[in-house]
């Protein structure tokens, strides 16, 4: 890994394979893991960092990568529970200094900030983004 760290990225569904893509083209270091193999296929060719199949949880893993020398972990499997946990390892063990976790229920959202984990929720995302739109398009139309 690089001296100003590496991102890593746990699920490589849709988000995870466009956030590190993205980032692969801005020459960033980039790792991202998944505990099945075939899902590497939705990363873009051009993605230029690292792939591991591996469980999002796998701390023995996680230490032969020198995972504590990341300074962003990214959590975007589809599993709450699952980004959850690689999230806390990520911050508890291995000290990342940035981390973020996907969360889809809204009621977990509590128990993520209570551990420091950032979290982004698609569905207040999506809320959000929803009523900014609504505000500016009454606004576009008075006169």
């Amino acid at each position: 890994m690089e001296e100003n760290g590496c991102v890593v990225i746990v699920g490589c569904g849709r988000l995870g394979a466009s956030i590190a893509g993205k980032l692969s083209e801005k020459k960033k270091d980039v790792v991202i893991l998944d505990c099945d193999k075939s899902a590497f296929r939705k990363l873009p060719y051009s993605y230029g960092g690292l792939t591991l199949t591996a469980s999002a949880t796998d701390i023995e893993k996680f230490k032969t990568m020198e995972l504590d020398k990341a300074t962003v972990f990214i959590a975007v499997t589809n599993h709450d529970c699952v980004n959850i946990c690689a999230a806390q390892i990520a911050k508890k063990l291995f000290h990342i200094p940035k981390v973020v976790a996907r969360i889809y229920d809204e009621q977990k959202l509590d128990l993520v900030e209570k551990m420091n984990i950032d979290a982004i929720c698609p569905s207040e995302l999506s809320e959000k983004e929803i009523n900014n739109y609504i505000e500016i398009g009454s606004e576009a139309h008075v006169e």
